[in-house]
């Protein structure tokens, strides 16, 4: 079962954080801060992508892939959702994958009907909402 042969958005989001970071001059802390965040969307994305990727293509689960990223398992949904393999099994509008998206996506990949987002569709950033006003 492979993915639709596209640009591998997890070589290319490597890529580009190797780019941002032949920019930061160790000597010029403030000048390699705004290469420095920017490696490290890149790197999000890469995990996100991977994450992804294992889930559909490897058969891995949700918890699984979350653990080898290091992340909860609860936290590995709202990432998912913004991949470009996976965004258009969200279960809400852009909300977060749950297995049952997983699985759908594998059955669709089965079949060749597979929906994958555009590789060049910038996931939106994650924003913290606080839970309580308190």
């Amino acid at each position: 079962m492979a993915l639709k042969k596209s640009p591998n958005p997890v070589g290319l989001a490597v890529a580009a954080a190797e780019e941002a970071l032949r920019h930061v001059d160790p000597d010029q802390p403030s000048a390699a801060l705004p290469h420095l965040r920017e490696a490290q969307d890149h790197l999000t994305r890469a995990i996100d992508e991977a994450m992804a990727a294992a889930v559909l293509a490897e058969g891995s689960t949700i918890r699984t892939a979350g653990v080898l990223a290091g992340l909860s398992e609860n936290a590995v949904g709202p990432r998912l959702a913004r991949t470009t393999a996976l965004s258009a099994y969200a279960a809400t509008d852009g909300g977060r994958v749950t297995a049952s998206g997983v699985e759908r996506a594998r059955y669709d990949l089965e079949e060749g009907r597979h929906r994958q987002a555009e590789p060049d569709t910038a996931p939106r950033p994650m924003r913290f909402r606080a839970r309580r006003d308190t």
